[in-house]
């Protein structure tokens, strides 16, 4: 049995030998020494072999350590390359590979190529050297870029890159409608953007410098001739009188009735009063008139605008929008009934809005006659059966009358100044709308619930004067607490003896 294992052995050795001798045979004879090691940089030289490449770079002949000098030089090349983002032809951006986050992500590739035909066993390098023979070997560069700082790049430079749509706009006169075509606009679209870019950069940069066209998309205008031209259906409509007003109320209330007439309001899109007729300045065209302010009438720039946020709102209830937010006056006012009214102020942030919950576009019409009558009608096209029709009825739950009546004094006012403000009564209301069907009543909903507060009579007396008496005979007069007796007193006093 030994004498069988030692004959295995040795022919086991004699083998190796024999294809060791094979391999030898095979190779150049000038990379193999008198003592059988591989020359010329094919083992024992630190040189890369011939035929190796990273990117387009030959690493032949070079040290590893030479090889790692060579690819950082053309790495920071490739950091350097630029990159031009357009917008348009006259809007771009230039920015290098680095400033986007360019990043060498295997630089382990360098030690694998000075690997190659150099380490593992021996017939692992004997193939690696005879493919060498046949064809170069090409290791890739691999990188990475930042779209973190390619999104920062574009949003900083062109997020304000956008031109708005303009929508068509039409007005009605005398019956007939004419109809503006809108025009379109463009944004620059930031995420579709970054992802041309980071696609090119992954999957197409040729390593070099380019220029890339960012991603413009189209704002289409809302409305058309065709759409426009068939809002000829009054959905709704009411009208409020302001004949008793004066010149500046009756200012007010056109100025802001001409802001909100001819506005068009499409599907889903909301309206604000305040938007449109704010500010309450003279600049805006508006004069001081009486409003309501912490249960007094006083005069304030605006005065009277109220009535137009009033009108507007029974002719949006009248089309059956969706209200946004409406809230009544502190204190009842005299051109609707209770809970009909809507009060805004620009001070306290009230407004009213409503949103068109129509599938169509919606045109408000506002018209102030020389009588002294506002009225406004919303125009569209009416989906409504023709045998179904609705009514707003308002409903006093409360009724409060005022007690007592008050007197205030005004330094800054002269003698002789009487300025009285009405009583006015309280209420708590409700408005319901009633739905009749062929003239039967069907439904009847709840709108709104509205609280007025009492206000008694207030007379503001001035007592501006330097005759002591004057004051002293006033100041009695006040101190009875009855207006009439004070008004008749400041009369007596001002009207000279026969």
């Amino acid at each position: 049995m030994g004498k069988k294992r030692k004959d295995a052995k040795i022919g086991i050795v004699t083998i190796l030998f024999v294809v060791s001798v094979f391999f030898f045979a095979l190779l150049p004879s000038e990379q193999v020494s008198a003592n059988g090691t591989f020359t010329n940089g094919a083992f024992n030289n630190a040189s890369i072999l011939d035929g190796i490449f990273i990117d387009g770079i030959s690493l032949g002949g070079y040290s590893e350590a030479e090889a790692v000098v060579l690819i950082n030089n053309y790495e920071a090349f490739l950091r350097q390359q630029q990159i031009t983002m357009y917008a348009d032809e006259d809007n771009f951006i230039t920015v290098t590979a680095e400033e986007i986050g360019f990043t060498w992500s295997n630089p382990g590739i360098v030690a694998a190529a000075a690997a190659l035909g150099q380490k593992g066993n021996i017939i692992t390098r004997y193939k690696a050297i005879k493919d060498l023979q046949n064809d170069n070997v090409v290791f890739e560069l691999e990188y990475f870029f930042d779209p973190v700082m390619v999104t920062d790049i574009i949003e900083e430079h062109f997020g304000n890159y956008r031109e708005k749509a303009i929508d068509a706009t039409m007005v009605r006169d005398r019956g007939e409608t004419l109809v503006t075509e809108g025009q379109p606009g463009y944004y620059l679209d930031i995420r579709e953007s970054v992802d041309k870019v980071m696609d090119y950069l992954e999957d197409e940069w040729g390593k070099n410098s380019f220029g890339i066209d960012l991603v413009i998309s189209v704002l289409e205008p809302r409305g058309s001739y065709e759409e426009l031209s068939r809002l000829t259906d009054v959905m709704g409509t009411f009208t409020t009188s302001f004949s008793a007003s004066n010149a500046n109320r009756r200012v007010n209330i056109g100025r802001a009735t001409e802001l909100i007439n001819g506005t068009l309001i499409y599907p889903g899109e909301e309206f604000s009063t305040l938007d449109l007729i704010a500010p309450f300045t003279e600049e805006n065209g508006y004069r001081e008139a009486g409003m309501f302010l912490m249960g007094q009438l006083v005069d304030s720039l605006g005065g009277g605008i109220c009535q137009v946020s009033t009108t507007l709102y029974m002719a949006v209830l009248h089309a059956e929008l969706t209200v946004l937010e409406r809230r009544p006056h502190s204190m009842m006012v005299t051109y609707v009934e209770p809970s009909f009214d809507a009060a805004i102020a620009s001070s306290s942030n009230r407004d009213f809005r409503f949103i068109n919950n129509t599938n169509t576009p919606l045109y408000v019409e506002g018209r102030v006659t020389s009588g002294g009558n506002l009225t406004f009608s919303i125009y569209g096209e009416n989906e409504r059966p023709a045998n179904r029709r609705i009514e707003f009825e308002s409903e006093i739950m409360e009724m409060t009358v005022p007690e007592g009546e008050s007197i205030i004094r005004s330094a800054s006012e002269p003698v002789g100044h009487l300025e009285l403000q009405s009583a006015y009564i309280g209420y708590k209301s409700r408005l319901w709308k009633r739905v009749f069907v062929d003239g039967v009543q069907v439904e009847r909903v709840l709108i709104n619930s509205s609280n007025y507060t009492a206000v008694p009579r207030i007379l503001t007396v001035g007592m501006l004067t330097h005759d002591a008496a004057v004051t002293a005979a006033i100041t009695d007069a006040i101190a009875t607490g009855s207006i009439d007796h004070v008004i008749h007193v400041v009369h007596s006093l001002l009207t000279p003896p026969e």
